[in-house]
């Protein structure tokens, strides 16, 4: 990695499909070491974003650069030097693990004695030692995904590029792969990911919020947190959905969302709402919620700025 070029620089990237836009004028550059979430709904462009800078779909307008390469001008130099992990990363089932890992080291040109010792690295750090020659078939989800992200690092490249790596992963399988994504980034590697959950997005260095093609805010995690305007009110109740209901279309309530198993309501003062809050509910037949103060957490963040 040259020291002062951006890892991954796009400079007014826009992608159409037909007469919808996809990517719209994306201006962002990640830094080198960082781990670089991007964080929007489902169809908002995440994963085209992804496939523009692996060279997968051209750009329609604007630059775009991977350490310093034109993935246009270089694309087959840009992907000999990422990592891409795409959302149906394709094992093969019927190979074992080492054989699945042999095979993208091919792909990539690793020669015989640095696939020995990159493998190997990987295997230990990953713990799937001990399940080398079992088929990929016959591995469970979570060490499904971490085979696979194994073969996106085997030829040790200096950025990947992970397109929601742990959907559909059980919560202690996404922890397990989060210590490695870690691991990885410590050693250098710079990491682009995207994500549908909110926890995850909190452990990236900085996070960047997509809306419709458009990236519409940017920043550290605690920044775009404490750049939130208002307070945030936590309501604990059983039917969580009738809360919601009554305090959609209350002028005092900004925005009401069920997070887990509590709703969060958005409100210029907290200390003025909450008896409001509390009365409308009880009025509503819904007397036993509890109501408090908390800190915003990034997904309040991203609402807020989702009805903007």
């Amino acid at each position: 990695m040259t020291t002062g070029i951006a890892a991954i620089e796009a400079r007014d990237v826009t992608r159409r499909f037909g007469t919808m836009t996809a990517v719209n004028r994306l201006t962002v550059a990640v830094k080198p070491g960082e781990i670089f979430a991007l964080v929007g709904p489902d169809g908002a462009g995440k994963t085209t974003v992804m496939r523009l800078i692996c060279g997968a779909l051209a750009i329609d307008e604007g630059s775009l650069l991977v350490d310093g390469v034109d993935v246009v001008a270089d694309t087959a130099r840009v992907q000999g030097a990422i990592g891409y992990m795409p959302q149906r990363f394709s094992l093969y089932p019927d190979l074992s693990v080492i054989e699945n890992l042999r095979f993208y080291g091919d792909i990539f040109g690793v020669s015989s004695r640095q696939f020995d010792r990159r493998s190997t690295e990987l295997l230990d750090d990953f713990a799937l030692s001990r399940f080398e020659s079992r088929l990929a078939e016959e591995l469970s989800g979570g060490m499904k995904q971490k085979l696979a992200l194994a073969c996106t690092l085997i030829h040790n490249p200096p950025t990947v590029l992970l397109d929601e790596p742990t959907a559909g992963v059980d919560p202690v399988s996404r922890r397990e792969f989060w210590k490695i994504l870690y691991g990885i980034n410590r050693a250098g590697t710079t990491i682009f990911v995207t994500t549908p959950y909110m926890d995850e997005a909190e452990r990236a260095t900085r996070v960047g919020f997509i809306m419709r093609g458009s990236l519409v805010d940017c920043g550290r995690p605690e920044d775009l947190k404490s750049a939130l305007r208002g307070d945030v009110i936590e309501i604990a109740c059983r039917d969580r959905a009738g809360a919601r209901r009554i305090l959609r279309d209350d002028s005092i309530v900004r925005s009401v969302e069920i997070l887990g198993e509590t709703l969060h309501a958005l409100v210029d003062s907290a200390d003025e709402a909450i008896p409001r809050i509390r009365r409308r509910l009880t009025d509503g037949a819904i007397p036993d919620a509890s109501l408090r103060k908390i800190s915003p957490t990034l997904e309040d963040a991203f609402v807020a700025r989702l009805m903007a």
